[in-house]
């Protein structure tokens, strides 16, 4: 199995182990806050995932071109470290208080934006030094490390699902900071040289505008990846509100959950869309890369946004509640079954057809367009729910995503 071969290798392993525990940590903070804020918030708990896209488009604008001056390595593990610090503040004052302070759980969101936006171009590019021997193995390296978030997906919400009745949010908060912790220590252990060679300086990257547009244009330098980079701020805006926003009050409001036992259940459907991406990333990570890859993208934007369809309408179906709740899981689970298709392809594809000093600034343009659809459509999702109830969140969710799947499909997928 060519995952055990990769983990074999001590940086590939290393790497590997650091981002799976701070990926479940992470797992494990979102679905904490995302169900605490649902609970003091209401609806308009859509608006800390917006200020969380602001923070990382504010970072990335401003200290994207500056941070490309760095040792990758170093800037991750600093990444981890102030992340953990923050989380420990959110508990310390936590425990003192007795309640989460709304301020603090403000600071945390966005020290966290700040640190991913950081982290992320950096880890994109030291993966092809990883393998630089053996570029053939990118495509599963890829594989590998998406598996974390997908394993994360699974692990994280399934411990949420288990032991949220029993155990207080609070010490997930703490779980998260350990495994930064942690995944700061692998990072450190890394047996490469994560400075890249100085890159000839040109006008149109000095600013940060102008690196995000050079970004922005090395990836439309081809048609595929340009087309997935502009639809990526609609189905992420659509993921986000789909699984932060609407799942949450759909549980707390259709399902009569009371707080301890609704975030269990929030748990439980996350995980199983963990369970799914887990089983599609195993496929994909152990096959080759068509030399056609748009079908397979394309197939996997359709079948996530049939799961969400699927859930809005298991929410209205003339259905038993018991019913109700389990065709819910189960959309949950087919929704999961996609993202490995689009993600991991999409990650290759950066990472081989763009030369090697424009990966960082492509993958920064990629974050953007993420976090602009998140930004926008966690600033009218309140406002939508406001007027109608979160099922028609779902279903506007659902139709984005079958527009993109198709309009992608129509052009590229030939």
């Amino acid at each position: 199995m060519q995952f055990i071969k990769l983990l074999s290798r001590r940086s590939i392993g290393l790497l590997w182990s650091g981002l799976a525990l701070s990926a479940i940590g992470d797992q494990l903070y979102t679905v904490a806050l995302s169900w605490i804020a649902v609970d003091i918030f209401g609806p308009s708990a859509g608006y800390i995932t917006a200020v969380k896209s602001a923070i990382i488009l504010a970072v990335l604008f401003f200290g994207g071109t500056m941070s490309d001056q760095w040792d990758r390595r170093r800037t991750m593990i600093g990444a981890d470290l102030c992340r953990c610090a923050v989380l420990v503040l959110v508990v310390a004052v936590w425990m003192v208080e007795g309640q989460p302070d709304p301020w603090v759980l403000a600071l945390a969101v966005a020290v966290l934006a700040a640190g991913e936006a950081l982290f992320l171009p950096a880890l994109q590019t030291i993966l092809p030094q990883l393998v630089a021997k053996e570029p053939e193995l990118l495509p599963g390296t890829n594989a590998l490390l998406d598996a974390t978030n997908r394993l994360a997906r699974l692990l994280g919400p399934g411990l949420i699902a288990l032991a949220g009745a029993i155990i207080a949010p609070i010490h997930f908060f703490t779980a998260n900071a350990l495994s930064f912790l942690l995944s700061a220590a692998a990072i450190a252990a890394l047996p490469l040289q994560s400075r890249l060679p100085a890159q000839p300086a040109s006008s149109e990257r000095k600013h940060p505008f102008f690196s995000l547009l050079y970004g922005y244009r090395a990836m439309h330098r081809q048609p595929m990846l340009g087309f997935l980079l502009d639809s990526n701020a609609f189905i992420s805006g659509a993921w986000y509100v789909a699984f932060f926003l609407a799942v949450p009050l759909i549980i707390s409001s259709q399902f009569d959950a009371s707080l301890t036992t609704g975030f269990g259940l929030y748990g439980l459907v996350i995980a199983a869309f963990g369970v799914s991406n887990l089983i599609a990333n195993l496929i994909v990570g152990n096959r080759p890369m068509p030399e056609q890859p748009a079908r397979m993208i394309f197939l996997g934007v359709c079948a996530t946004g049939t799961g969400i369809l699927l859930m809005a309408l298991a929410c209205i179906a003339p259905i038993s509640d018991h019913w109700r709740l389990s065709a819910f899981i189960l959309a949950s689970g087919l929704s999961g079954f996609g993202g490995p298709f689009k993600d991991i392809a999409f990650a290759t594809l950066r990472q081989t057809l763009l030369p090697s000093a424009d990966i960082a600034p492509a993958t920064r343009a990629y974050i953007v367009t993420t976090h602009i659809g998140m930004l926008f459509g966690m600033l009218a999702a309140p406002l939508a729910s406001h007027g109608g109830s979160p099922t028609n969140l779902l279903l506007i969710c659902g139709g984005v995503y079958f527009v993109v799947a198709i309009t992608g499909g129509l052009r590229f997928a030939k």
